[in-house]
């Protein structure tokens, strides 16, 4: 039984599950780096994110969040909007999840994009890459992202901005589910044009003031007025992380501490940048283009159900942003984890696990798939984090930081560590 999964942070979220509920797993990844924008996100565990972490520890999908507490430089911190945050170090996590998924035995084809499918009816049976090389297997989970390639960012952003998926370097991201025949879902901005620019960017720390420095070492975040000139409101409104679409974030430069400094704007006239009292030596890290753009996202969704089966293909899962408007690395492990899991279940003909709604992550699942069936759900956004879903998780009762709550909820509905069972 032969599972292929497309790294990112779902795919590592899916190859892990898949691994331990029985399946041979290769990752076939289009760079020379796992995790995909996970390597310069860097929150985790702010608002419901923490109920939703919680609950998949409880689950057995544990690993991943493991991994990012251990490197996590803050914890337990407050910004504008947002409580109890984690802030991890983007700049040694990849290595340690490359590490773990090699202990693991899992099998990671890196710089090998994927350009087509072999198909035998409604099932996939090989993946062609760029060198002519075909990947069989029996399953396949699909996480390439929603993100570029370079064309989809000067259509419907402001050019390629460089960011870390190196689209220019590595070749463009291929559409697993549209090669197959399946038509994507496009996510649209209010206005109703197409995609979302990426909501932060990095500055390097050694170009900030030691004033700024010490800050964000100390307190894990510096907060620095913005000039009056400069305030420009309408640019939340670009931004794919509603959950920072706050007048604070407008008003003010929110700078973070995950290894580099994370400035929560999806961009910034350098000249500008540099008028601020710390910033005067400021430098872009990623994307490169900070001064003009980021990369658009929300441009390839799959179509599927709430066990993350694409509808349409007999042997496809998704996950992450290729399953949904989703926003964040919890986010895509909950549903990477879920997909994984399920598609040992898909092999051996077994129901496929839905998580139920009285879980904030079996409910984020259901209700984001409900939403993006209509125009005005596919112009918003879904994470535990903050805005339209972390509102409904208050509402719903979902949200709690009280780890026994999570784990009695969890053991009273059979589901503790079911993603630890191995299937075969």
């Amino acid at each position: 039984m032969k599972h292929c999964c497309y790294s990112r942070r779902a795919g590592c979220a899916a190859a892990i599950s898949a691994k331990k509920a029985g399946a041979d797993v290769t990752i076939i990844e289009r760079t020379d780096m796992l995790l995909g924008l996970g390597n310069v996100g860097g929150i985790m565990r702010n608002n419901g994110r923490y109920t939703a972490t919680e609950e998949s520890i409880c689950l057995g999908a544990k690993e991943l969040f493991n991994i990012t507490d251990k490197v996590s430089r803050h914890v337990d911190i407050d910004f504008p909007g947002h409580k109890h945050a984690s802030l991890y170090d983007v700049t040694i996590i990849e290595p340690e999840v490359k590490r773990l998924l090699k202990e693991m035995d899992i099998n990671i084809k890196l710089i090998s994009r994927a350009t087509d499918v072999i198909k035998d009816n409604n099932k996939i049976t090989g993946i062609i890459l760029a060198d002519n090389t075909i990947v069989s297997g029996d399953i396949f989970i699909e996480t390439t992202g929603s993100t570029g390639p370079m064309g989809n960012c000067l259509k419907y952003g402001n050019g390629c901005s460089m960011c870390i998926l190196r689209c220019a370097s590595f070749g463009p991201r291929v559409s697993i589910s549209c090669r197959a025949g399946i038509e994507d879902i496009l996510g649209q901005r209010s206005d109703g044009s197409y995609g979302a620019f990426s909501g932060s960017c990095k500055l390097c720390k050694n170009s900030l003031s030691k004033e700024v420095r010490q800050k964000l070492d100390n307190e894990g975040m510096a907060i620095l007025s913005i000039p009056e000139e400069d305030i420009k409101l309408d640019k939340l409104k670009l931004k794919v992380c509603q959950q920072y679409a706050l007048k604070d974030f407008a008003e003010n430069l929110i700078l973070l501490d995950t290894g580099h400094a994370k400035l929560m704007t999806p961009f910034y006239p350098l000249d500008k940048l540099r008028k601020i009292n710390g910033l005067e030596n400021a430098r872009y890290i990623d994307p490169y283009a900070g001064s003009i753009g980021n990369s658009v996202r929300y441009l390839s969704i799959a179509p599927r159900n709430n066990s993350m089966k694409v509808i349409g293909l007999d042997n496809l899962l998704c996950a992450g942003e290729k399953s949904g408007l989703f926003v964040g690395h919890t986010e895509a492990i909950v549903t990477g984890s879920l997909a994984g899991h399920n598609s040992v279940r898909l092999f051996l003909g077994m129901p496929l696990l839905k998580l139920p709604r009285n879980l904030a992550s079996g409910d984020i699942i259901a209700y984001s798939n409900e939403q993006i069936q209509t125009e005005e759900g596919r112009k918003k956004r879904f994470t535990f984090s903050g805005s339209l879903y972390f509102e409904r998780m208050k509402e719903l009762g979902l949200y709690t930081i009280d780890k026994n709550i999570i784990e009695n909820k969890i053991k009273k509905i059979n589901l503790y560590n079911i993603y630890d069972i191995k299937l075969v």
